[in-house]
């Protein structure tokens, strides 16, 4: 009989191990959604970390950031909500206003300027409709080249699946994770 994913605990079976060590981890510390990966050799190889958010991206890191956590409050996801709150809202120059208007708000958000704004509604556009309403947002081959484009198309689905997997998995917020702001 299957049980409901869970996070793996150590000791790891070895070719999980050294998976694991491609992973981002802290102070060893080895995230709860990493060792839920790890139930799957498999997934976990496949779903290892993803060059989505190394220094190659074509789009900046506040833009990453953007699309990551506007995913997360869209889709519930408050396990990875939190680990990118903590983790990236400094470095990427989100303020307070910001990070909870992607959660509570929008991109017409006063805090917004036009371009992150955009950025927001195509979010919420891949989301709901799983494709870009181009009359509503006619600049966004100016803002973004097709580079950047398919960037933010593999982004959304990239933390589709996260939260598919986090929140299926029933994940506590992790120890050091920030919650969803209230209304």
């Amino acid at each position: 009989m299957s049980e409901i994913l869970s996070p793996l605990k150590a000791p790891y079976p070895a070719s999980i191990s050294e998976t694991l060590k491609k992973y981002p981890d802290i102070d060893g510390y080895i995230l709860a959604l990493f060792r839920v990966f790890a139930n799957s050799e498999r997934f976990l190889s496949y779903s290892g970390p993803k060059n989505l958010l190394d220094k190659n991206s074509p789009l900046s890191l506040r833009e990453r950031e953007i699309i990551i956590l506007r995913c997360c409050a869209q889709l519930d996801c408050e396990y990875e909500w939190g680990v990118h709150v903590v983790g990236f809202a400094v470095k990427a120059d989100l303020n307070e206003d910001q990070i909870n208007s992607l959660y509570l708000g929008s991109g017409l958000d006063d805090c917004w300027p036009e371009k992150e704004a955009e950025l927001i509604s195509l979010v919420d556009q891949l989301i709901h409709k799983a494709r870009i309403n181009y009359d509503e947002n006619p600049n966004f081959s100016q803002h973004w080249n097709k580079d950047e484009q398919l960037e933010i198309f593999a982004l959304v689905a990239n933390y589709h699946l996260v939260a598919f997997v986090a929140n299926s998995s029933k994940l506590e917020l992790e120890p050091f994770a920030t919650r969803f702001p209230k209304p």
